[in-house]
């Protein structure tokens, strides 16, 4: 990311907003960001604000972080794989990392009920949490009530129970330095800041980020990847998108992207076959 000081980037910022005729409530509703965050990222009074941030602000604005940012080169040069990819666009769960589901143990442990009834609370909300319909909060609340659990808490037992995908954190950075790179996520509200803060996700810079809970959308609904291929800038041919869950890649297919499962018991050998999709032409 092109560095500018805070003062800078507040005051981009701010010019973005109101060429985009957004108040600052409207456009923290659509960032998923409080309002005296972006206040004071606009006030310069934070010191390098985290990438995932202001990524964040760019996608509500409708533009990519060089631009918000006033990259001078304009977009990053991209490479091309043999079968025309310039942009991979991967899944976090269950690919970027793994194992969240140890969680639902965790839960099941200390509300003294079956996994499958844990599972099944949970999966009936799951839907409306991540497409930022329900907040984090409302999510808690409703499944420390039914499970019994007080002062439940997701985020603790999500973060606490995942783990990097062995390897993607060279692998990761590897495609980086050839391709455009993004996050696309049925993530709940702030978890893939978290993991970003903690390391857990590969640490490079992302392109795009599409996380569910900031555009209202989930796959495998058409409309999310539409907005993913705006974001990435690319024809629908030239993007490759590596996800654990096959309505999910088919749903890409059909768009015309390459796709790849991505098997995350065998993480070494999807990366390989990763590789080999992504050789330079």
């Amino acid at each position: 990311m092109h560095q500018l000081n805070e003062k800078q980037l507040g005051k981009r910022l701010q010019q973005a907003r109101q060429a985009a005729g957004l108040t600052q409530q409207a456009l923290c509703q659509k960032a998923g960001l409080s309002y005296s965050t972006l206040a004071k990222i606009e006030r310069g009074a934070i010191k390098t604000p985290s990438v995932f941030t202001i990524q964040s602000l760019a996608s509500a604005l409708d533009t990519t972080l060089d631009e918000l940012v006033g990259a001078p080169t304009g977009r990053r040069e991209r490479g091309k794989s043999r079968s025309g990819v310039r942009f991979v666009y991967f899944d976090v769960n269950n690919c970027l990392v793994r194992f969240f589901q140890r969680a639902f143990t965790k839960v099941a442990a200390d509300a003294d009920a079956p996994v499958d009834i844990v599972e099944t609370t949970f999966w009936r909300y799951n839907d409306q949490v991540c497409r930022g319909e329900m907040t984090l909060e409302q999510f808690n609340e409703r499944l420390g009530r039914e499970l019994h659990v007080n002062d439940f808490d997701w985020r603790n037992y999500y973060l606490t129970s995942t783990v990097a995908t062995p390897e993607m954190d060279e692998f990761v950075p590897w495609v980086r330095d050839h391709y455009g790179v993004g996050l696309l996520t049925n993530s709940m509200p702030g978890l893939v800041q978290d993991m970003l803060d903690q390391g857990v996700l590969p640490k490079i810079t992302y392109d795009v980020i599409v996380d569910s809970s900031q555009v209202h959308l989930l796959k495998p609904e058409r409309a999310i990847y539409e907005l993913a291929q705006k974001k990435a800038d690319c024809a629908p041919d030239e993007i490759l998108f590596a996800d654990d869950t096959r309505a999910n890649i088919m749903a890409a297919e059909k768009l015309g992207w390459h796709v790849m499962w991505f098997d995350d018991s065998r993480p070494r050998e999807s990366i390989e076959r990763l590789r080999t999709a992504l050789e330079l032409a």
